[in-house]
C-alpha cells in the first residue's frame, strides 16, 4: 500500500510554516509565550520559518500527502553543534517575548537528555482534523529511530498530542509547569530493536 506520508522538500518550507502557525492558534503555551494575538502570529511566523528551513535541510520533516498534519524531528547527535535557534534568533525574531521563550527552553532543557536521541520538535494537525491524522507521520520516523537504537523524546502542549504519543509507545512523565503559565507534558519512547529482515526463501 502506498504511503500517505512524504519528506518535506525545500519548496515546502512556507507551507509547513503556515500549517504550524495555524495549529498554534489557541494553543495555551503559544498564548503564554506571546499574549497578543497579532504579535503572536508574526513572532511564530518568523521563528518557525527559520526552524523549519533548518529541519528540512536535515531531512527530518514529514507531511501527509493531504497536508492535514506535519511532524518536525531533530537528531540530537547531529544538531548539538548547529542549533537552529540561538540567542541572536530569539532576540531578533521574538522581540519582547524572548524572555518567555528563554523560560520555556530552560524548562524543557532540564528534561532533555545529553545522550543521543531523536527529538520531536513539532507535531501539528490542521484545524478541523483529529490527532489520528498524525499517526502515519509518527510510524514513518519511528522506523528510522528504531534502526539507530536511540530513544525518542517529546514535550507537548496539549492532552490530545500526549494521548496520541502514548498510543505509539511513549511513556509520559509528570507534567512540567511553566512559570505562571500552563502545563506541558514530557514523554519518552525507549530504544527499540529494529525488526530483522525477512530471510529470502530458496527458489
Amino acid at each position: 500500500m502506498a504511503s500517505s506520508v512524504r519528506h518535506a522538500k525545500p519548496g515546502d518550507v512556507a507551507a509547513v510554516t503556515a500549517l504550524l502557525v495555524a495549529a498554534l492558534e489557541g494553543d495555551p503555551v503559544a498564548e503564554w509565550l506571546v499574549p497578543d494575538q497579532r504579535e503572536r502570529h508574526n513572532v511564530f511566523q518568523r521563528l518557525l520559518a527559520v526552524d523549519v528551513d533548518h529541519a528540512v535541510e536535515a531531512g527530518d520533516v514529514y507531511v501527509t500527502l493531504d497536508w492535514s498534519a506535519v511532524a518536525v524531528w531533530r537528531r540530537h547527535d547531529l544538531d548539538t553543534e548547529r542549533r537552529a535557534f540561538g540567542d541572536h534568533h530569539l532576540t531578533t525574531f521574538a522581540g519582547r517575548a524572548a524572555p518567555r521563550f528563554d523560560e520555556l527552553n530552560a524548562t524543557v532543557r532540564g528534561y532533555r537528555p545529553d545522550a543521543p536521541h531523536h527529538w520531536l520538535s513539532w507535531l501539528a494537525v490542521q484545524p478541523g482534523y483529529g490527532w489520528s491524522a498524525a499517526d502515519e507521520l509518527l510510524r514513518q520516523h519511528h522506523r528510522t529511530v528504531d534502526r539507530t537504537g536511540h530513544p525518542a523524546y517529546a514535550v507537548v502542549t496539549n492532552e490530545g498530542a500526549r494521548d496520541l504519543l502514548c498510543q505509539h509507545g511513549y511513556r509520559p512523565d509528570l507534567p512540567l509547569h511553566l512559570p505562571s503559565g500552563p502545563m506541558i507534558w514530557p514523554l519518552q519512547r525507549g530504544p527499540r530493536a529494529a525488526a530483522p529482515p525477512t530471510p529470502a526463501s530458496a527458489g
